[in-house]
């Protein structure tokens, strides 16, 4: 057994608790005896001051007189995170505590203690212990916000809840130390009382106890609540506070009053999209919102909707506005009745305003009328031919001013074809020239024309009316032949012949069916052709006889039409009658010859045109040889590329007349090379032709066309470097030769070793183009 002495600071006075014990049974099995006391929990205070280590309790083994014992402890908080809180003295079995422990952050531990003796062999059963650790109120009540929102509806009844407000305590909320209460410190402002709203003081609700919200008095309120511990108590809780801002929101409790009982506004008769009146109104609810917008209705004196009313967005007002025309001779003024509403309806219980309801007075104003035709456009008929001076009709203007004695005057505004005047007092229309229904100014027989009424008001009103007149067709046009050219074989064909028809002006009935016939004079004419019917509209003209010298034939048809009376016109017709082919179309010579060109003639076209083939066969055959000639020859580039001996002119600006006399016959080869191969032995120059003989190149072959310069630059280049005599530059680098005869010897001549006999400082004054030289070669003791 084990006995268990608890610390006098924590328990009541130890406690011997015996380890369960293990008794051999005749059956030999073991049998696990009950525990003879049951182990209270050890409680242990949070934020102890210590000192440190404190023990908590005293574990004893009854075998400690027999054997030495050694005691552990394992379990959170000794072997296992956090370590080494709690530690046990191992030979006399004291438990300690070695540090002060936080309940909100571990509450409770579990531990087990074990008995061994000295060889580790266990001999006592383990035992559990439960520590708990008591809190203590070290900790305030904590808002999740400092401020809080809510709203209530303005006039709302007490009781009615607005917000909740909730604050958290760490410590144990089954103790006083974590049981929060809430209560209302203050309130700002104190309108209409200084308590308008409670708060409940377990779940921190808030509601109203008092009637008396008015948003248009105070809309917004600050409560200032504070949370205490420890069930409120003031002297020992420790408290926290936070801040609601509870808005009071408005509701439809005040209805809109018109500024005054009566309006009144002007407007001019015949306009719209005017605002003739402006109607003003009071709504003490809050701005832009349901309950403040105005909506204005006319419910009398307006029956047909001259008018209506919008409310402007930003003030509120109400703009008569006239959407319909007003005629002053009909309704000199009107009489409105206005009402005006919100948006939203009325709260319960809000009655109406007697101001709600206002008059409007709209006078309308006359102004100068223009006249107006009463048939506009206006349609009459006549025949065409009509002669100058027939009157067609009076077109009369009447003026809506009835209440001005004004006049009329008239006057032409547009008559494109020019055959009509006005009356300037009354509107009778005039012809003055003769209708003609065919003109081009007419449209689908009819003609318009646009005429100007214009009053004597101040100021002058004009009004435009348009005269319509339907001409009706006469047969006053003749038919003429179509087509006016043909041609046909110059045998007779069954099936061979000319379709004529006729084109007439004139309509419908005085038009097709059309009879065509041949006139009797010449004879010639009805001995060589015939006319036969097809229909109404169309004919066939054909050979009579079986064959007709080709040529041109003017060949004179009659037409007639089916007017009353009927309209004839004597038409020609020019017919080619040429040779035909087997298809009976006519041949090219027979076409010529039809077009009257004799054998002479076509035999010279002929020639003509075999001198043009020959001339360009002969272009051809130059353009190929040319062609050829320029394949063949080793050149790097074409011909027309070659700008060896052209001129090239560059923007370049030049010196003066000593830099343009240039002496070319310096750039010309000297005959004799004596000179150079005498000269002092020194550095050569790279562009000077070697003197050594040469290696002779491979014979190149011949170029076939520029386009294999790739092979041509290649082939350069390895004679180039094959070349043991070459310069330090390929073959491409070597300019054509430029002829002999030069009497100036090579610049390479000059040697840069002087002994220092000659003086290069005049090099100084020939100006800054010898600048170069004279640094190369002036003050030779410096260099």
């Amino acid at each position: 057994s084990i006995s268990f002495d608890s610390s006098p600071e924590f328990q009541a006075p130890p406690t011997v608790i015996m380890f369960p014990r293990q008794r051999e049974m005749s059956s030999k099995v073991l049998r696990r005896q009950k525990r003879d006391w049951v182990i209270p929990p050890i409680n242990v205070p949070e934020n102890s001051r210590g000192p440190f280590p404190q023990m908590l309790v005293s574990i004893r083994s009854d075998q400690d007189r027999n054997i030495s014992i050694r005691y552990s402890i394992t379990g959170v908080g000794a072997d296992q995170p956090p370590n080494e809180v709690f530690s046990i003295d191992p030979v006399a079995g004291k438990m300690f505590v070695t540090k002060p422990l936080d309940r909100e952050r571990r509450s409770s531990y579990h531990l087990r203690a074990h008995a061994v003796n000295m060889n580790g062999e266990r001999v006592e059963s383990p035992i559990d212990l439960y520590i708990y650790v008591i809190d203590m109120n070290d900790n305030r009540p904590e808002f999740k916000n400092q401020v809080y929102n809510g709203s209530v509806d303005e006039g709302s009844k007490p009781g009615t809840f607005v917000m909740h407000l909730a604050a958290f305590d760490n410590d144990d909320n089954t103790t006083a130390n974590g049981m929060v209460r809430y209560r209302i410190l203050s309130q700002t402002p104190h309108s209409p009382i200084p308590n308008m709203f409670t708060i409940n003081s377990e779940t921190g609700d808030i509601v109203t106890v008092a009637a008396g919200l008015d948003r248009e008095k105070v809309s917004q309120y600050s409560i200032i609540v504070q949370a205490t511990d420890m069930e409120g108590n003031l002297n020992f809780g420790l408290s926290n506070t936070a801040t609601a801002i509870i808005s009071v929101t408005d509701i439809n409790d005040n209805p809109p009053e018109l500024t005054s009982r009566t309006f009144s506004g002007e407007v001019p008769e015949n306009r719209v999209n005017v605002v003739v009146a402006n109607l003003t109104v009071i709504d003490r609810d809050q701005p832009h919102s349901p309950n403040w917008n105005a909506v204005y209705r006319i419910i009398s004196g307006d029956p047909i909707g001259h008018f209506t009313i919008i409310t402007d967005q930003h003030t509120n007002d109400g703009m008569v506005t006239v959407v319909k025309p007003v005629d002053f001779e009909q309704n000199r003024a009107f009489m409105l009745t206005v009402v005006v509403n919100n948006q939203a309806p009325l709260a319960s219980g809000i009655q109406s305003s007697l101001q709600s309801t206002s008059g409007v007075t709209i006078s309308v104003v006359d102004i100068n009328e223009p006249p107006y035709f009463p048939t506009n456009p206006k349609s009459i008929r006549f025949e065409e031919g009509v002669p100058a001076g027939t009157s067609l009709t009076t077109f009369s203007a009447s003026d809506p001013d009835r209440f001005m004695q004004q006049s009329i005057r008239y006057s032409k505004l547009a008559d494109p074809a020019d055959w009509l005047s006005i009356n300037n007092t009354n509107g009778q229309i005039i012809t003055t020239a003769t209708l003609d229904r065919e003109s081009i100014y007419v449209k689908n027989n009819i003609y318009e024309a646009t005429f100007l009424a214009v009053d004597n008001g101040s100021p002058m009103a004009s009004g435009t009316g348009t005269l319509q007149i339907y001409l009706i067709d006469v047969n006053d046009n003749a038919p003429s032949l179509l087509p006016r050219e043909s041609q046909i074989c110059e045998r007779i064909n069954r099936n061979a012949g000319i379709n004529i028809t006729a084109a007439d002006t004139d309509t419908d009935p005085n038009v097709g069916p059309f009879v065509f016939e041949l006139p009797t004079f010449p004879a010639s004419i009805r001995r060589n052709w015939t006319v036969s019917r097809l229909n109404g509209d169309y004919a066939r003209l054909s050979l009579r006889t079986q064959y007709l010298e080709p040529g041109v034939y003017e060949v004179p048809v009659i037409v007639t039409d089916s007017g009353n009376p009927p309209l004839s016109n004597r038409s020609i017709i020019k017919v080619k009658v040429c040779p035909c082919d087997e298809n009976g179309d006519c041949t090219l010579v027979g076409a010529v010859a039809a077009a009257g060109l004799g054998t002479g003639a076509i035999i010279a076209i002929l020639i003509c045109i075999i001198i043009l083939l020959s001339m360009v066969l002969v272009f051809v055959l130059w353009m190929k040889r040319r062609e050829k000639e320029r394949q063949t020859k080793q050149l790097l580039i074409d011909p027309e590329d070659d700008v060896r001996d052209n001129i090239l002119k560059y923007d370049e600006e030049g010196g003066g007349e000593e830099d343009q006399d240039y002496d070319l016959s310096q750039l010309q080869q000297p005959d004799s090379l004596e000179h150079i191969i005498s000269k002092p032995p020194g550095v050569r120059r790279v562009d000077e032709r070697p003197i050594i003989p040469e290696s002779q190149y491979p014979i190149r072959p011949v170029v076939p066309h520029p386009g294999d310069i790739g092979d041509f630059i290649n082939e350069g280049l390895r004679a180039a470097d094959n070349d043991p005599t070459a310069p330090p530059y390929d073959s491409l680098l070597v300019f054509d030769y430029e002829g002999s005869g030069s009497t100036v010897g090579s610049v390479s001549s000059l040697n840069s070793s002087s002994t220092g006999d000659q003086d290069y400082d005049y090099l100084n004054d020939w100006g800054p183009r010898f600048k170069k030289l004279a640094d190369m070669y002036g003050g030779g003791d410096d260099e």
